[in-house]
């Protein structure tokens, strides 16, 4: 039976989503002001040996350091490129793979301060492992690239970073993060809220203890993972990763979970939504881009890469947690 109490309301429901929000709130401000301050400059500097590593031509280690500001310019200086002939499709294929570290790492202090608010530690661990996956995607590029690709000559990437900051217009970091703030803060809270609230009712009425006898004895694809978990899961794919965190935020607040079942859950709700969202998402600038053929091709070999980048971390992660 759910008990609507006020005394259970408020402490197992309202303060919690309250303290939630006040959190969500601090992390999102922070982590958009880090983004808004272009740390992904000095990042593109230490990474930018790396294109010539992968024998990325001029074009394409260019379009890899333009990718820690935009994936839009980026993919558009590829494009053009292609379009030339002065870049291959081989190279072409290659080089917009190899953009993946930069388009995580753009957007990795947002991640991070959103999801700790939910999940505490195991934000950690997950961005954690979902870095390793895009460095072990590069680390596969790179090698790929010596194997297919001819040397190229020596170039100037810091130069370009140099060039991209003085072209790049002049606002005020804090205007900006105030501005994507107010934004994208309703966004998250109303969607955290209704989930929470789910949560709490659905846990109350007894629906997964309920759920753990009729999966008892039974053995599925996901049957490493408990039912709770598997509402982390749906909530991935059905909606996005922030109802994915509101289901696994509720779920670690009252003790259903531990830190690496909500660990694994969220990385197969990455592996399980990520290729049809990105397809809904990306193809149809994508094919604004490049041509449909194309952007079909690079997006399913970004896709296939990355969850199998994904499934390999996180397979090792369930064997030695």
């Amino acid at each position: 039976m759910v008990d609507l109490s006020w005394h259970a309301l408020w402490t197992g429901l309202v303060w919690p989503l309250l303290r939630l929000t006040f959190f969500i709130s601090v992390g999102l401000f922070v982590g958009d002001l880090i983004e808004s301050l272009q740390w992904t400059r000095h990042a593109a500097k230490l990474a930018a040996p790396l294109a010539r590593r992968a024998r990325l031509g001029d074009i394409s280690a260019a379009s890899f350091t333009m990718a820690f500001f935009s994936g839009v310019s980026a993919n558009t200086m590829l494009a053009q490129a292609h379009e030339n002939g002065t870049v291959s499709d081989r190279e072409l294929l290659l080089s917009n793979l190899f953009n993946s570290l930069p388009t995580y790492f753009l957007h990795l202090p947002t991640l991070f301060f959103i999801a700790a608010p939910f999940i505490g530690r195991a934000a950690g661990v997950y961005v954690a492992l979902t870095a390793t996956a895009a460095l072990l995607r590069t680390l596969l590029i790179t090698l790929t690239g010596r194997w297919l690709l001819p040397p190229v000559k020596e170039g100037c990437l810091p130069c370009r970073l140099d060039e991209m900051e003085r072209n790049r217009p002049k606002a005020s970091a804090l205007a900006k993060t105030w501005k994507r703030f107010r934004k994208r803060l309703p966004k998250i809270v109303t969607i955290t809220a209704p989930i929470y609230t789910l949560f709490y009712v659905l846990r109350q009425a007894g629906l997964f203890q309920w759920l753990e006898g009729a999966m008892a004895g039974h053995v599925g694809l996901f049957s490493f993972l408990p039912p709770e978990a598997l509402g982390i899961v749906a909530f991935h794919m059905a909606a996005e990763f922030t109802a994915g965190l509101a289901a696994a935020g509720a779920l670690i607040a009252s003790a259903q979970l531990t830190d690496v079942q909500v660990v694994l859950a969220l990385l197969l709700g990455n592996i399980l939504s990520s290729p049809m969202r990105a397809f809904r998402h990306q193809f149809p600038y994508y094919a604004g881009i490049f041509k449909p053929r194309m952007a079909l091709k690079l997006i399913l070999c970004n896709q296939l890469l990355r969850v199998a980048t994904i499934a390999l971390v996180g397979a090792v992660y369930a064997a030695f947690a």
